[in-house]
Protein backbone atom coordinates (compact mmCIF):
# COMPACT_ATOMS: atom_id res chain seq x y z
CA UNK A 1 0.00 0.00 0.00
CA UNK A 2 1.37 3.39 -0.94
CA UNK A 3 0.77 6.81 0.55
CA UNK A 4 -1.58 7.57 -2.34
CA UNK A 5 -3.90 4.72 -1.31
CA UNK A 6 -4.40 6.03 2.23
CA UNK A 7 -7.27 8.46 2.92
CA UNK A 8 -6.29 11.92 3.96
CA UNK A 9 -6.67 12.15 7.76
CA UNK A 10 -8.07 15.68 7.62
CA UNK A 11 -10.94 14.73 5.32
CA UNK A 12 -11.72 11.55 7.20
CA UNK A 13 -11.79 13.18 10.66
CA UNK A 14 -13.58 16.33 9.42
CA UNK A 15 -16.85 14.48 9.01
CA UNK A 16 -16.62 13.03 12.50
CA UNK A 17 -15.72 16.20 14.35
CA UNK A 18 -17.87 18.80 12.59
CA UNK A 19 -21.32 17.86 14.02
CA UNK A 20 -19.85 17.78 17.52
CA UNK A 21 -18.24 21.18 16.99
CA UNK A 22 -21.41 22.70 15.53
CA UNK A 23 -23.56 21.52 18.44
CA UNK A 24 -20.98 22.38 21.07
CA UNK A 25 -21.26 18.82 22.35
CA UNK A 26 -24.90 19.28 23.39
CA UNK A 27 -27.27 16.31 23.48
CA UNK A 28 -30.30 15.77 21.29
CA UNK A 29 -33.56 17.27 22.59
CA UNK A 30 -36.45 15.04 23.57
CA UNK A 31 -38.03 12.96 20.81
CA UNK A 32 -41.24 14.96 20.67
CA UNK A 33 -39.71 18.43 20.87
CA UNK A 34 -38.74 18.76 17.21
CA UNK A 35 -40.59 16.36 14.94
CA UNK A 36 -40.13 16.77 11.20
CA UNK A 37 -43.46 18.59 10.97
CA UNK A 38 -42.88 20.95 13.92
CA UNK A 39 -43.18 24.54 12.71
CA UNK A 40 -40.49 27.08 13.65
CA UNK A 41 -40.18 30.87 13.34
CA UNK A 42 -38.08 33.59 14.94
CA UNK A 43 -39.16 35.26 18.17
CA UNK A 44 -36.88 38.29 17.78
CA UNK A 45 -36.06 40.67 14.94
CA UNK A 46 -32.65 41.16 13.32
CA UNK A 47 -31.54 43.92 15.70
CA UNK A 48 -32.14 41.82 18.82
CA UNK A 49 -29.95 38.90 17.75
CA UNK A 50 -26.81 38.51 19.84
CA UNK A 51 -23.51 38.29 17.99
CA UNK A 52 -22.41 35.34 20.14
CA UNK A 53 -24.47 32.85 18.14
CA UNK A 54 -22.65 30.47 15.82
CA UNK A 55 -22.81 31.02 12.07
CA UNK A 56 -25.18 28.04 11.78
CA UNK A 57 -27.50 29.49 14.43
CA UNK A 58 -27.44 32.89 12.70
CA UNK A 59 -28.32 31.16 9.42
CA UNK A 60 -31.26 29.38 11.07
CA UNK A 61 -32.59 32.64 12.50
CA UNK A 62 -32.31 34.35 9.12
CA UNK A 63 -34.09 31.48 7.42
CA UNK A 64 -36.94 31.40 9.95
CA UNK A 65 -37.44 35.19 9.96
CA UNK A 66 -39.79 35.02 6.97
CA UNK A 67 -42.43 32.96 8.74
CA UNK A 68 -43.06 29.43 9.89
CA UNK A 69 -41.01 26.62 8.35
CA UNK A 70 -41.13 22.95 9.23
CA UNK A 71 -38.07 21.22 10.63
CA UNK A 72 -37.99 19.10 7.45
CA UNK A 73 -37.91 22.22 5.26
CA UNK A 74 -35.11 23.74 7.33
CA UNK A 75 -33.10 20.51 7.13
CA UNK A 76 -33.51 20.49 3.35
CA UNK A 77 -32.34 24.09 3.00
CA UNK A 78 -29.38 23.86 5.38
CA UNK A 79 -28.15 20.35 4.47
CA UNK A 80 -27.35 19.82 8.15
CA UNK A 81 -27.80 16.35 9.65
CA UNK A 82 -31.19 16.16 11.35
CA UNK A 83 -29.69 15.48 14.79
CA UNK A 84 -27.43 18.52 14.54
CA UNK A 85 -30.34 20.67 13.35
CA UNK A 86 -32.53 19.56 16.26
CA UNK A 87 -29.79 20.42 18.76
CA UNK A 88 -29.35 23.90 17.25
CA UNK A 89 -33.11 24.54 17.11
CA UNK A 90 -33.49 23.40 20.70
CA UNK A 91 -30.72 25.71 21.84
CA UNK A 92 -32.26 28.67 19.99
CA UNK A 93 -35.72 27.91 21.40
CA UNK A 94 -34.35 27.65 24.95
CA UNK A 95 -32.61 31.01 24.44
CA UNK A 96 -35.92 32.61 23.46
CA UNK A 97 -34.90 33.22 19.84
CA UNK A 98 -37.35 30.76 18.23
CA UNK A 99 -41.02 30.00 18.58
CA UNK A 100 -42.27 26.51 17.82
CA UNK A 101 -45.72 25.08 17.38
CA UNK A 102 -47.26 21.86 16.33
CA UNK A 103 -48.66 21.87 12.81
CA UNK A 104 -52.32 22.63 12.31
CA UNK A 105 -54.20 19.35 12.75
CA UNK A 106 -56.11 18.01 9.81
CA UNK A 107 -59.75 19.10 9.83
CA UNK A 108 -62.36 16.48 10.54
CA UNK A 109 -64.62 15.55 7.69
CA UNK A 110 -68.17 16.78 8.00
CA UNK A 111 -71.01 14.27 8.07
CA UNK A 112 -72.70 14.05 4.64
CA UNK A 113 -76.11 13.60 6.25
CA UNK A 114 -75.72 16.88 8.15
CA UNK A 115 -74.77 18.73 4.98
CA UNK A 116 -77.75 17.24 3.16
CA UNK A 117 -80.09 18.38 5.96
CA UNK A 118 -78.68 21.93 5.77
CA UNK A 119 -79.09 21.94 1.97
CA UNK A 120 -82.67 20.64 2.22
CA UNK A 121 -83.47 23.28 4.85
CA UNK A 122 -82.09 26.08 2.67
CA UNK A 123 -84.02 24.84 -0.35
CA UNK A 124 -87.26 24.70 1.67
CA UNK A 125 -86.71 28.20 3.04
CA UNK A 126 -85.60 29.88 -0.16
CA UNK A 127 -87.50 28.00 -2.70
Amino acid sequence: MTDQDLPEPELESGHLVRPYVITGGRDLPGENQFALITLVTTAVDQRQRPARLSPEEQQLLEMCAGGYLSVAEIAGHTHLPLGVLKVLLSSLAEGGYLLTRAPVPQARLVDKELLQEVLDGLKARLG
